[in-house]
């Protein structure tokens, strides 16, 4: 049996199997396998590698010069970036169709100078280095009015979109907002209420919880379009990843350690996004957005169903998939 549950954040709808929930060894995807055989050579992430990489935008460093080793965590442009933050958003029309010119900007922080230390096993004080050096990089973004969203993500993984397999997340500043999150800004015009703020609420106390911090709620969503989809979501409602506080970030990155160890240990090392969805910036006021990360192992590939109809098929139940996480993320210490 299965059944459609709408994704009131998303704004879409999602087939779930009720009564039914898939291994992780049941998912046809080999992972790290697989992904050696393919990502290899040399790597312009590695440390004694910085003059192939654009000069850097900011750094944590041991007393050494910028663009030299001694780094621990770098923020560079994007070397391949589709969008160059020059000039102002132009539209152009030809006919029923427009465009518009590539503003933005695209940026990478390279997490480790270790090309083959792996995410989950850096340490937390290491995570909370990303985290404070991404929020830096978002709030500096978002003093330029002509960006009006910043996407924060990491691909880990070939199945994930990985290109290099040195441990690195991305951040992309768009002229646009997307309607990825429409259904936030619906749920708070029809309810006068943060739809965020809602879910957990309701989710605190239900099947569907994997874990809790002083700061934030894991869950699987009651929609979840990937098996063993997970949220991290603030306690406190806080509409932008900018303005996440230093006990924030240190809890923050406590969740993400122990969390991204369970993926690797309990789900068979795989690849997976890791995407931060925040309030728009340089726009007019919108009640209702809440600042989330959504955590997406891909043992799935979208199939032609997805792309027809946009509906997801997930085989696994969140309700199950929660009770698995919840074990294993309550084993760790």
């Amino acid at each position: 049996m299965s059944e459609l549950r709408k994704d009131l954040v998303k704004n879409n709808w999602v087939s779930v199997a009720e009564h039914r929930a898939l291994k992780p060894n049941d998912f046809p995807i080999a992972k790290k396998a697989l992904e050696s055989s393919v990502i290899g050579g040399f790597c312009p992430f590695c440390e004694g590698n910085e003059q192939f990489t654009p000069p850097e935008i900011a750094s944590y460093r041991e007393n050494s010069e910028p663009d030299t080793k001694g780094w621990l965590v770098r923020a560079i442009p994007n070397k391949f970036s589709a969008f160059e933050l020059d000039g102002q958003l132009e539209e152009n029309r030809h006919g029923i169709f427009c465009n518009y010119n590539g503003l933005g900007k695209h940026e990478v922080i390279i997490e480790t100078p270790e090309h083959n230390i792996d995410f989950h096993q850096l340490s937390a004080e290491r995570m909370e280095m990303i985290l404070k050096i991404l929020r830096d990089r978002y709030n500096d973004l978002a003093a330029d009015e002509r960006i009006k969203y910043i996407q924060i993500y990491k691909n880990r993984g070939i199945f994930a979109g990985a290109s290099l397999e040195h441990s690195h997340s991305q951040i992309v500043a768009l002229p646009l907002v997307p309607a990825e999150n429409q259904g936030v800004i619906d749920y708070y015009n029809a309810n006068q209420r943060c739809l965020l703020c809602d879910i957990l609420a309701q989710e605190r106390s239900d099947e569907r919880l994997v874990a809790e911090s002083a700061e934030f709620i894991l869950l699987c969503p009651y929609a979840p379009r990937f098996p063993y989809e997970t949220w991290i979501i603030p306690k406190k409602h806080s509409e932008h990843f900018g303005s996440i506080t230093a006990a924030e970030m240190q809890d923050l990155a406590k969740i993400i350690k122990k969390f991204s160890n369970v993926m690797v240990e309990s789900l068979g090392d795989p690849s997976y996004n890791l995407v931060i969805n925040t309030a728009p910036v340089n726009v007019a006021y919108q009640p209702g957005y809440h600042w989330y990360i959504e955590v997406t192992p891909r043992l799935l590939v979208n199939a032609a169903v997805e792309i027809a109809s946009g509906i997801y098929i997930n085989p696994v139940a969140p309700e199950l998939a929660a009770a698995m996480l919840r074990e294993a993320m309550a084993s760790k210490q």
